[in-house]
């Protein structure tokens, strides 16, 4: 009789992204931790289990901008694998977090030989890319208010996979004038209109009604 050979078991990916274990950890985020700064050494990507985040950049002048929000289910800090020795952005906690750190040499195995591990990453980074051109095409074309109501549409995930969320966490108007390019005031302005046609209410929490797509469609 042979021996019997040694079977690997399959890759349980929902286990591997819930438990820490040698290579990776997870750590639990109060409301505007900050997760790592700009000019951090890069040696870890980071997958958000459950919560928001927001990365920043700082330029030399001190000007910030806020370049991206991200929530459960994205990965960040993915630029390491491309060979940035440091972090080129900062990321906090916009809410309650739990995000789990994996070891620059055991994402770099793992896309190697766990292909489901691979598909997920990739359709992460495309579905990235895809966001970033967008975001480039808003600002070179739309006015702030679009911009404004785009922002708020995709915080609430319409147009995205899994239900859209009418209640979307808290969310300040200075972060939302560094996301859309503008200033706290013209953010004001544009809230106040959308509250008035109906398109929002905010009391603490800030409704959204799909309504608000007619501020995109509309010339």
């Amino acid at each position: 009789m042979k021996p019997k050979e040694n079977v690997k078991p399959p890759f349980a990916l929902k286990v591997f992204l819930s438990k820490s274990n040698r290579g990776r950890s997870t750590a639990e985020h109060k409301t505007n931790d900050r997760i790592f700064a700009q000019g951090d050494i890069a040696n870890t990507i980071l997958y958000i289990k459950e919560g928001r985040v927001k990365i920043t950049v700082l330029s030399k002048q001190g000007k910030e901008a806020v370049v991206a929000i991200l929530k459960d289910g994205d990965f960040f800090g993915e630029g390491c694998l491309a060979g940035q020795q440091v972090r080129m952005a900062t990321a906090v906690a916009m809410t309650k977090c739990s995000v789990m750190k994996v070891e620059k040499g055991v994402a770099v195995a793992l896309l190697h030989e766990e292909p489901s591990f691979a598909d997920l990453f990739m359709s992460h980074l495309l579905s990235r890319n895809i966001k970033i051109e967008e975001d480039l095409v808003d600002q070179l074309f739309n006015s702030s208010e679009k911009r404004l109501a785009r922002v708020l549409l995709l915080l609430a995930n319409f147009g995205k996979e899994g239900a859209p969320q009418k209640v979307i966490p808290k969310i300040s108007q200075e972060t939302l004038a560094e996301i859309v390019g503008t200033t706290r005031p013209r953010i004001n302005f544009f809230m106040n209109r959308f509250r008035k046609l109906g398109f929002l209410k905010y009391n603490g929490e800030l409704e959204i009604h799909s309504s608000l797509l007619n501020v995109i469609l509309h010339d």
